[in-house]
């Protein structure tokens, strides 16, 4: 099970990868100090679980689990030093509440519980483009694609390893991939866990942060309600 650390302490961040250290069948794949920094780590290393604290600067940890609801997202184990936050832990389906010092047994307790939903939850299929490159036929998977443009002819597929020229159009694959997909504006579509949030410039335009590459599309004003939502619900 792959577990990211997301605490604005580093004595606490240690502490929780020390213990996990000594817990049979754990990976910490990450510790980072802030919500946003959490939401950029979760789109590169794809983490099973977080161990969450709640307070923080900036986004916060409630803020970033009710973000982060829905199927295929990680689950979360909330770590803090307060106990007035469980009833919201619980209704953001948290699967437990620890409070800090973390004691290994109960630890091991959350864990165990959290490996019993990974198992539980339906897996969503893994989505493949098919393509071609340099005259060959590949195929990339949706986990890997950055964005989709549509760019004359063709649909560009800029992924972690390049790019991929495929012929279905932009319609094509919204339709195709409705859960997973999402589009920015009529020449842009982006994986919807890719989405970490959204930047208003002075001049009004907004763009699309994306997980795994500082290119940032600009969303067109049709498609920015459903972008916010989006957002807001996970």
């Amino acid at each position: 099970m792959r577990v990211l650390i997301v605490d604005d302490e580093p004595l606490a961040r240690a502490r929780l990868a020390a213990l996990l250290g000594e817990c049979e069948g754990v990976a910490v794949t990450g510790s980072v100090a802030d919500g946003e920094a959490a939401l950029a780590a979760i789109g590169e290393l794809q983490p099973d679980l977080l161990l969450l604290d709640i307070n923080m600067p900036g986004l916060d940890g409630a803020a970033l689990a009710a973000r982060l609801a829905g199927p295929g997202r990680p689950q979360v184990i909330f770590c803090t030093a307060y106990e007035n936050h469980a009833l919201t832990a619980f209704e953001l389906g948290a699967v437990d509440y620890l409070l800090k010092p973390v004691r290994p047994e109960r630890l091991r307790e959350a864990l165990q519980r959290a490996r019993q939903r990974l198992a539980a939850a339906p897996a969503e299929p893994v989505g493949y483009l098919r393509g071609r490159l340099r005259g060959e036929q590949v195929r990339i998977a949706l986990t890997e694609v950055v964005c989709l443009l549509a760019e004359e002819k063709y649909v560009v597929v800029h992924h972690a390893g390049g790019e991929l020229l495929v012929e279905e159009s932009l319609r094509q694959l919204e339709e195709a991939y409705p859960t997973q997909l999402v589009r920015l504006h009529r020449n842009c579509l982006v994986p919807a866990p890719r989405l970490l949030g959204l930047k208003t410039l002075a001049d009004g335009r907004v763009l699309a942060r994306l997980a795994g590459t500082g290119f940032s599309p600009e969303v067109s004003r049709r498609n920015l309600p459903a972008l916010r939502k989006l957002l807001r619900t996970g």
